[in-house]
């Protein structure tokens, strides 16, 4: 008896030693700007776009893997979160429902994709569409990944073009709350209805809005605005009236702010500036007004000239988002993309808390996602993750300075690495914070009065070299270069669990 007791003192005591994991208490509500749980804590989404086959009403790419061997790709790639379409008609239009995926691909011909979910998902190819996408959740679910749905109007159109039919999309909104009012991986619900005018917009989003928050009050409301999803700006002067607070959370589209050729073809630097300056004046400065907002951004891994715009702007802003889209070819994403993977685990690894104290700063690098690191002051600087950087001040001597040292960043010379220093009136310690077009250079000035950028070289130390895509050159690429000061506080990612282990 002694030594079992002796045992089980032994056994609590390690055990209380181990870090515990922060678990989201569901259902999500929103304070202010930010989206948080039961217990208050912040719950930043972190989503990735999973769109449906435009063809036949199913979730892309399960002719071609398991929905198992999906869900487990995204889970392991660092979301917590998938934005899963679904056309709104489905749950509106009852023979539509009932429609198996099988008969849905004979009607149309696609007799490959029968033939890639026998082998991939037989045991969805006989279930009504809407089995086979609830099918989807559940298994999402078993990889405690969150669902927003976002709700579409397919080849159908409630609101756009001819046969408008505003009661069928409140309908058919009612419906999937409904539908997944016990499901509780399912956290928001999207509200995307092509509107044209403002007035209309108020009209039908008010009553959408209210139908699915009567149908399932534990759900986030998620609204996007005109302009394909692009423009928010009149709820400046206007609010949308709802019977019902804490659950509305804006979207808005990032992807169809970049202008024709411009996005490959323009100098990186001038084109992020003006995607950067559209998003915040169609919409984004109403997170600075206490409104929480969630940016989806449609661009593939590959799209490095941009997406490192995107990522810079959600360091500075830490909005919520869904990135990228399962490839509808194969329904994973690529594998060769494994940093990019990474990119998207450090963007949830620090942020601010839902108080919206900001503790200090720290100097972050889009390109990587992540933060300048020191060893010691006789060490180079270099990029590392940000939950290991020390805190930043910014002084109005315009220095940037280490938190409870006398440490200084300094530039010494051009192509040289930056340093600490603790002579911090030199010239090269002033730092001017979002110079060029973008507003994402960190630039000093040297002795010689020439005008470096703080850059990171091949193996991630920190240098300081000549300002790139200053000029119009549009075949530059600004990526090393681009630094974004964010502000952090004590904030632990919280983990998500459906299912026990």
């Amino acid at each position: 008896m002694g030594r079992f007791l002796l045992f089980s003192f032994v056994f609590l005591s390690v055990l209380c030693l181990l870090p515990l994991k922060l678990v989201v208490a569901l259902p999500l509500h929103t304070s202010s700007r930010w989206i948080v749980d039961e217990d208050g804590g912040r719950v930043k989404l972190a989503c990735v776009n999973w769109p449906a086959d435009k063809e036949a009403a199913v979730a892309g790419g399960l002719g071609h893997r398991p929905v198992g061997r999906i869900s487990e790709r995204i889970a392991a790639a660092g979301y917590n979160c998938v934005r899963l379409a679904l056309p709104v008609l489905l749950a509106a239009d009852e023979s539509l429902a009932s429609l198996t995926v099988r008969k849905s691909f004979q009607r149309r011909g696609l007799l490959d994709s029968i033939a890639g979910f026998e082998a991939n998902n037989p045991s969805m190819l006989d279930l009504p569409l809407i089995s086979a996408y609830q099918a989807v959740v559940s298994s999402l679910a078993e990889n405690n990944l969150m669902v927003v749905i976002d709700s579409q109007l397919s080849s159908k159109p409630c609101f756009h073009g001819s046969g408008i039919n505003p009661d069928l999309w409140v309908k058919g909104l009612t419906q999937l709350a409904t539908m997944f009012s016990r499901v509780p991986n399912v956290v928001g619900l999207c509200l995307r209805n092509e509107l044209r005018n403002v007035k209309d917009w108020y009209r039908y989003m008010q009553k959408g809005a209210e139908a699915v928050h009567s149908a399932n009050p534990d759900v986030l409301v998620i609204i996007s605005g005109l302009g394909d999803g692009t423009d928010l700006s009149f709820l400046l002067n206007q609010q949308l009236e709802l019977t019902f607070t804490g659950k509305l959370v804006l979207e808005m589209h990032w992807r169809g702010l970049l202008a024709g050729k411009a996005r490959e073809t323009g100098n990186p630097n001038k084109v992020c500036g003006r995607v950067v300056n559209s998003l915040m004046r169609r919409g984004g400065v109403l997170l600075q007004k206490g409104w929480p907002l969630m940016v989806v951004n449609e661009l593939g891994a590959e799209d490095n000239r941009h997406l490192n715009c995107f990522f810079g702007l959600v360091a500075e802003m830490d909005f919520d988002w869904a990135l990228g889209t399962l490839e509808e070819t194969n329904g994973l994403m690529d594998l060769k993309h494994s940093s990019f993977f990474q990119r998207i685990l450090a963007l949830q690894d620090a942020g601010p808390n839902a108080s919206g104290n900001k503790d200090h700063i720290v100097i972050s690098h889009p390109s990587t996602n992540q933060c300048i690191l020191r060893k010691s002051l006789y060490e180079p600087l270099l990029l590392g993750p940000c939950t290991q950087s020390e805190a930043w001040g910014y002084t109005p001597q315009k220095t940037f300075t280490v938190k409870g040292t006398y440490f200084c960043l300094q530039a010494v010379g051009l192509g040289k690495p930056a340093k600490l220093s603790v002579i911090c009136n030199l010239p090269g310690s002033n730092w001017e914070i979002g110079s060029g077009d973008s507003k994402m250079y960190l630039s000093t000035r040297l002795k010689d009065g020439t005008t470096v950028c703080l850059d990171a070289d091949s193996s991630n130390h920190i240098v300081t070299n000549t300002c790139k895509c200053s000029s119009r050159d549009d075949m530059c690429y600004p990526g090393s270069q681009w630094f974004k000061i964010a502000d952090i506080s004590p904030y632990s990612p919280r983990h998500i669990f459906f299912r026990s282990a």
